[in-house]
């Protein structure tokens, strides 16, 4: 595998849902932002474990639930090393980056928040970053407030610097908009956070995969990823916990595992990470998702960033010329997302007409509503890329949507 360069041919036939035609014409996989495809690599280490080790972890003793205890903890580790979290007790699986931010909610601020605290977000954020937030704002009596964005689509510091005084306790925001490709200088953003007196939670699902991730330099309080963004199976996710906030977090859901002891009286509870990890976890996933840390690392995420913004600024080159072509986001300096309008032509209507050429493209509000009504905009169209996109695809992709301009002509 440490041969393998972002694009190659030898990348792109360890994907097998790539190699195939949608109406006549060879797939063109733009929605990577959404999810992305998995290597036989995953695809077998999900196999694998079915196959060989399938049984429960932790409380068995006989050979296959040491053996999928093993791989399991395993996992653990290799995740932790993967996003250099401080320690990998803190390593918590989830079901996503959505659970793990309602996880927060529910296990931290629930309990360390208090009536009249701020909870900041941005204006960019996806909405697993804010439902979760105004339901426990609804019920803790707490307010939550916005930073605004530039005209270009990045964080206004002038007036984050402002918003991040009292009454805010918590700043939670995304590393990349999945909207915007705006890239937020997270480490950066935490300092400045944290020398307030302030925790941080950082938004990693569409950063993890695509280039280095150190939760020790970013020095948040909390880091969430999806696994199914980064190469990983569905249905998986992480949440990372600073050991200074340990001691702060609370049980989350009961049942078996998370307990040390149960009576008819009571119950006590283990640490973490078993304390957030109530019931059977998902192993088989947990397994895979570690392979797809390794294959990822094979490749090196540095290669994986680079490959990423070329295209994206090969994609702003080429779409820019066609005719009534509006691009959304900044235009340097940012992710492998791009998001567009045609004049007079629906987001959805694009979407569907590309379909008819293979090309599978997202259109909609993209899971951030408010950020549509700041760019007053109900929705738009999106091409997203990926560690196995190719340059010749971005350009058949702009031939492609010139064929959807004169469509609607």
């Amino acid at each position: 595998m440490h041969e393998l360069t972002p694009g190659s041919p030898s990348l792109r036939a360890l994907f097998p849902a790539l190699h195939q035609e949608v109406n006549g014409h060879p797939l063109l996989y733009f929605d990577n932002a959404a999810t992305t495809h998995k290597p036989t690599f995953v695809i077998r280490a999900i196999t694998d474990f079915y196959e060989k080790d399938n049984s429960n972890v932790h409380r068995g003793l006989h050979e296959l639930s040491a053996r999928a205890t093993a791989s399991f903890e395993a996992a653990r580790q290799r995740i932790g090393s993967f996003i250099s979290a401080p320690n990998p007790d803190g390593v918590i699986f989830t079901r996503g980056a959505t659970e793990a931010i309602n996880l927060v909610a529910s296990a931290w601020a629930n309990s360390v928040l208090q009536p009249g605290d701020r909870i900041l977000l941005t204006a960019m954020e996806h909405h697993s970053n804010i439902v979760p937030w105004q339901l426990l704002a609804n019920r803790a009596r707490l307010s939550i407030a916005f930073a605004p964005l530039t005209p270009e689509g990045r964080l206004d510091f002038d007036e984050l610097d402002q918003l991040l005084a009292p009454p805010t306790r918590l700043f939670a925001f995304t590393h990349i908009s999945n909207v915007l490709g705006t890239v937020n200088p997270a480490e950066k953003i935490c300092a400045l956070a944290h020398s307030r007196g302030i925790a941080t939670l950082v938004d990693a699902a569409q950063s993890c995969g695509h280039f280095p991730l150190d939760m020790e330099a970013l020095n948040c309080d909390f880091l969430v990823l999806s696994g199914h963004k980064m190469c990983g199976p569905t249905g998986i996710g992480v949440l990372a916990i600073h050991p200074r906030r340990f001691g702060q977090i609370s049980p989350w859901q009961g049942g078996g595992e998370m307990i040390e002891r149960v009576t008819f009286e009571g119950s006590t509870y283990k640490s973490l990470p078993h304390l957030l990890e109530a019931g059977t976890p998902p192993i088989a996933s947990a397994i895979a998702l570690a392979v797809a840390c390794d294959f990822l690392d094979s490749i090196g995420r540095d290669a994986i960033r680079q490959h990423d913004e070329k295209l994206a600024m090969l994609a702003l080159d080429l779409f820019s010329r066609i005719e009534g072509m509006e691009i959304i986001g900044p235009r340097n300096s940012r992710a492998g997302v791009v998001s567009f309008t045609l004049t007079d032509v629906h987001p959805h209507d694009v979407v569907e007409v590309a379909n008819r050429f293979g090309l599978a493209l997202r259109g909609g509000h993209h899971c951030a509503q408010p950020l549509m009504r700041v760019l007053a905009k109900p929705s738009t169209a999106r091409a997203s890329f990926y560690l196995y996109t190719t340059e010749d695809e971005v350009h058949r992709t702009a031939e492609i949507l010139a064929q959807v301009r004169k469509f609607f002509n």
